[in-house]
Formats: structure tokens, C-alpha cells, sequence
């Protein structure tokens, strides 16, 4: 099989052990003759699967009694509607614009709801996170993304908030160690840190369930919440492999110990580009993403050249966001050291080949 270091943002890498624990489980899962793919979702197979998920979960981000965890479809994408459907329906929310993802959630968020914007890092092409500042008080919650994929900054301090603090944690999710009782709601789509495409975590507070009634019920809180996240077929396949990284997690240390990994990573990566002479970083340093680092020459052509020559030694998914170009390079939770490291390597004899940004056909 050849090796490669897959870099992508979405779907991303996920544990070796995990992926060789779904090939042996796939034909016949605990014996049952059946694929956890064929398992009914009332089975009591999949309830066992469910119900470990969620311990799991609560257990490696210490969640507290009083918030619901719901295992949902539609990606973090639906829950820039269902969020402000539950929550603000018709009322204000606050934003703090951090990039692409906070815009497309102001946006959706304008269908249901009046958002407002309190703070904002455009003024410097997003390349920082601002201070989180007052909400208007008649404003139902304050919405942030806890780290900005694209743009590759991120928070690392949660202040504590008057009105409900609600967070995009995709990126993050299980990556930063944060405290849950800091927010009231957490969404989160599953194919960066947790799983497969397909699933999306929610983790929300109780009270704020069921304020919005005769919502539609596959778009309802409360709905989904008293079913157990099985009002209708979930995605059951995908839930069964988080269960699987979850457990990894737990084995290997637990977040805490995800996040000092994920510091030393970033760490020999950051380094080098800080004193490369050919590659730069533009996110300030104090809001540096652990998880996701774009980075460029400031040629276009050189930029092509290096993930042309980066795929074929085998660093693949390297090409930044159309948005904003360059390189960029995912380090989730299954993504090795030995891989940083030897990309790095890598990234030093591109250097020394091309010093000067000369190329050479």
C-alpha cells in the first residue's frame, strides 16, 4: 500500500488502528452475521453503539448532566439554520466574524432571524481574532467559529458570557481543550476530528431546548433530543466509526493529550515557516490555528510547483482554499509527527532547489 500524508481539511485522516478495526469488523459486526451498514437503527446493536458514543463523548469533554448530546445529519452547514431557528427565531443573535464560515452562517442566519455583527477581523483579512465584546441584551446568543479552517486562526481563550455563547467547533472539536459549561451550544460536523462525512455532533444546553414551538420536526431541538437522536434512520455507519475514534482518543490520553500533540506539531511546522526565507505565514502569531496552517511563496506558479513535487513524494491535499490560494496543511488529531517531520524535510530541499524563487523547466 503506498504511504502517503493526506493534509485534507475535509474529510480528513483518521487512526490507522480505527480504519483496521472497521475492516475486520465490516463483513460481520460482534458476530452478528450482519455489516454495521445493514444493523437496523432500532437494533440493539446500534443502541449499544449510540449509547457508548455519547458516554464516550461526555466523558472525554467532561459535558455536564444538564446538556443534550444529538448525533444529527445535514453537516454544521444546517445548523447555521437550525441554530438561529431554535434559539432566535424572529429575534436578534449576535456574530463575530472570524471568515468564510461566520459569513455563511450571518448569512443563513438572516433567513430566520436578525443577526447582527459585534466584532470582526476583516479589517485585517482575517488574519486575527478580535475580542468577543458585549452582546446587546435583547440578543439571543453570541455565535463564534472556534477555529477559522480557511484562514487558519483560532481561540484559545473562551471568555465567560452574559447571553448564551454558541460555537462552530468543526475544526477543533476534541483538537482544543476547552471547557463545555463556557457555551451553550456546540455544533460540530464530524469528518475532521470524529469521523466520516455524514455525521454532525450537537451538544446543547437543556434550557435551551424547546423554546420555538411547532418547529419542523427534523429541524427541532427538542424533537431530535427526546427521541435520542433516533426520530428518523440516523447515519448510523458514520456514528459507529466515531464511536471507534472516540475510544482511540480515550486509549491514547484524551484531549488533553490531543492538544499537546497537536501544539508540538503545529510548533515544528510554524518554526520552520517563521525562518524559511521562501514560505510564509500570515495569521498573526498569538491566533494561530493548531489544526489547520495556510501558508504561500507569494508566487503562484512556485506555489503549483511545490504541490506538484509535494504529491508526487507522497504529502497530498495540500492545495489551500480557492478562496484564498497558497498551501495549506491539516494537522487533525490522526495526522503523525513523522509526517510534520518529514514534510518539513521535505519543505527545506524544495527551498534550497528553488532558492530565489527561480524555476527551472
Amino acid at each position: 500500500m503506498k504511504q502517503v500524508y493526506n493534509f485534507s481539511a475535509g474529510p480528513a485522516v483518521l487512526p490507522q488502528p480505527v480504519l483496521k478495526q472497521v475492516q475486520e469488523e465490516m463483513l460481520s459486526y460482534q458476530g452478528s452475521g450482519m455489516s454495521v451498514m445493514e444493523l437496523s437503527h432500532r437494533s440493539t446493536l446500534f443502541e449499544e453503539i449510540i449509547s457508548e458514543a455519547e458516554n464516550l463523548l461526555r466523558e472525554l469533554m467532561g459535558i455536564p448532566d444538564n446538556y443534550k448530546v444529538l448525533f444529527l445529519q445535514g453537516g454544521a452547514s444546517l445548523q447555521f439554520t437550525m441554530v438561529p431557528l431554535n434559539l432566535a427565531l424572529h429575534q436578534k443573535a449576535a456574530f463575530v466574524n472570524t471568515g468564510s464560515w461566520s459569513k455563511k452562517a450571518i448569512q443563513e442566519a438572516k433567513k430566520v432571524a436578525e443577526p447582527i455583527v459585534i466584532a470582526s477581523s476583516e479589517d485585517r483579512n482575517f488574519h486575527y481574532i478580535p475580542e468577543i465584546p458585549e452582546a446587546p441584551q435583547d440578543a439571543s446568543y453570541i455565535h463564534i467559529t472556534t477555529n477559522n479552517t480557511i484562514e487558519g486562526t483560532a481561540y484559545f481563550d473562551i471568555p465567560q458570557t452574559k447571553i448564551p455563547l454558541v460555537a462552530d467547533m468543526s475544526s477543533n472539536i476534541l483538537s482544543n481543550d476547552y471547557r463545555v459549561e463556557d457555551f451553550g451550544l456546540i455544533y460540530a460536523g464530524a469528518q475532521k476530528n470524529i469521523g466520516p462525512a455524514g455525521l454532525t455532533i450537537v451538544i446543547v444546553r437543556e434550557d435551551l431546548i424547546g423554546q420555538v414551538p411547532d418547529l419542523p420536526a427534523m429541524l427541532d431541538y427538542a424533537v431530535q433530543a427526546k427521541n435520542d437522536s433516533l426520530y428518523n434512520t440516523p447515519p448510523t455507519f458514520a456514528i459507529y466509526v466515531a464511536k471507534l475514534v472516540l475510544e482511540w482518543i480515550k486509549k491514547e490520553g484524551g484531549v488533553a493529550e490531543m492538544e499537546r500533540r497537536n501544539h508540538e506539531k503545529a510548533a515544528l511546522l510554524y518554526a520552520y515557516l517563521d525562518q524559511s526565507e521562501m514560505f510564509s505565514s500570515s495569521v498573526e502569531p498569538a491566533f494561530r490555528s493548531l489544526t489547520n496552517i495556510p501558508f504561500q511563496t507569494g508566487n503562484e506558479q512556485l506555489d503549483q510547483l511545490f504541490l506538484q513535487e509535494a504529491e508526487r513524494q507522497g504529502f497530498i491535499n495540500l492545495k489551500g482554499h480557492r478562496s484564498v490560494g497558497g498551501m495549506r496543511a491539516s494537522l487533525y488529531n490522526a495526522f503523525p509527527i513523522l509526517g510534520v517531520e518529514e514534510f518539513v524535510h521535505f519543505m527545506e530541499g524544495f527551498a534550497v532547489k528553488y532558492k530565489g524563487g527561480k524555476i527551472y523547466v
